[in-house]
């Protein structure tokens, strides 16, 4: 018998996020994520992948990682400061800080682990983090482990985030102040205002950290929301995912030399977890390799993700202001949403609701990923289900 408390604890919660819509049922797909699923023997058009350049089924990936792995096995068998860093993560790092146009990479285990070791290797209880409310949860967990001062920031809002940095450098209280962006809101798919964010960093001496996770593979023909600006240099720390539009495992953080040489030695993801596995290593090198070769397939994506936002706000969703492929249809009630996620699935389409915590109570949405390997048929069949699902619940008329 386990713990009496435990049980009811458990119990308590997990009824009361049932009755309120707010519980999220995971499914297991029988094939790979691509953009037709299948899902207990039904097939469905896809629009809930973070897989936007179809690089989670790329054949020549496919081909590396096999190739890597009859090299150097499955695994590299330790923490990378011990001796677990293969040539092959040298060269990843190398080929990463090329194509971002920096001084140097590192690779973590993920995109989550970039944001828990890079922000805390930096920030300490003597310092200030000026943070965006719509920050990810792993911004959000890797400035808490900093112990920083966390002053919000509302979203996007460039005279609260003036306000917030001379308070904070004139207040004479902090040794370091950062400000930290998102770079793609990944439930808006609104860009940061990254220029803006830097010209007010420099006017305060503010660190500038951005985690790119969806603009990486997306924005700036795949190299990111710096180089769409054309920011090169001026940001300090740009965190990037090798999961999303890379389509493998992992993360990376870019910027001088001196500040990954630190990074090594301090972020503790790095210290303490074995090193990326060869294979996924040896897959996202090529992934590099496509995107420096050709900007085809992030254009395609474009081309598709603007065609889907026409068909859904033609329909008359609210589609928010997304300002890139991620396209929302923002609900509001939460067992609405839920119930709108389970007929598109019934009629062919697979769009997971998205509820609180993940967004704010009140503006449950379903979140459409469309990839740079939907057709034109099968968007076209999506937005079909989709206005026949809207006018059935009442979301559109």
């Amino acid at each position: 018998m386990g713990s009496k408390c435990l049980e009811n604890f458990l119990k308590e919660g997990l009824d009361d996020l049932k009755n309120k819509g707010l519980y999220n049922e995971i499914e297991s797909l029988e094939s790979p994520n691509a953009p037709i699923i299948k899902i207990n023997g039904k097939e469905l058009i896809n629009l809930s992948s973070n897989n936007y350049l179809g690089f989670a089924t790329n054949e020549k990936m496919m081909e590396a990682d096999k190739k890597a792995i009859d090299k150097y096995g499955v695994g590299a068998g330790a923490v990378r400061t011990i001796n677990g860093t293969l040539d092959i993560h040298d060269k990843l790092e190398k080929k990463i800080a090329e194509f971002k146009g920096a001084g140097a990479a590192i690779a973590f285990q993920s995109g989550f682990n970039c944001n828990a070791g890079a922000i805390q290797a930096i920030m300490n209880k003597n310092d200030a983090i000026l943070s965006d409310e719509l920050n990810h949860a792993s911004i959000i967990d890797g400035c808490k482990l900093s112990k920083a001062k966390i002053i919000r920031v509302k979203h996007s809002d460039m005279d609260d985030l003036r306000k917030k940095a001379k308070e904070a450098k004139e207040s004479g209280q902090y040794g370091k102040i950062m400000v930290i962006t998102d770079g793609v809101f990944s439930m808006d798919g609104d860009i940061a205002k990254l220029p803006e964010i830097v010209e007010i960093a420099e006017e305060y001496d503010l660190i500038t950290y951005v985690d790119d996770a969806h603009g990486e593979g997306v924005l700036g023909k795949g190299k990111g929301i710096v180089h769409h600006f054309g920011l090169e240099g001026r940001v300090d720390l740009e965190i990037g995912t090798l999961s999303k539009a890379l389509g493998v495992v992992g993360g990376c953080v870019t910027g001088t030399k001196d500040l990954i040489d630190w990074l090594k030695v301090r972020a503790r993801p790095f210290l303490f977890s074995t090193s990326l596995t060869p294979g996924a290593a040896a897959a996202v090198l090529e992934a590099l390799n496509i995107l420096t070769e050709s900007s085809e397939v992030v254009d395609k994506l474009w081309e598709n993700g603007d065609y889907l936002k026409k068909g859904l706000n033609k329909l008359g969703f609210n589609i928010g202001k997304s300002e890139t492929p991620i396209t929302p249809c923002i609900i509001g009630d939460e067992k609405t949403a839920q119930k709108f996620s389970a007929r598109l699935r019934e009629e062919g389409v697979y769009a997971k609701s998205i509820v609180y915590p993940t967004v704010p109570l009140g503006t449950a949405r379903v979140r459409n990923m469309p990839t740079s390997t939907h057709t034109k048929e099968m968007l076209d069949k999506a937005l079909k289900i989709y206005g026949k699902v809207g006018k059935e619940l009442g979301v559109i008329k």
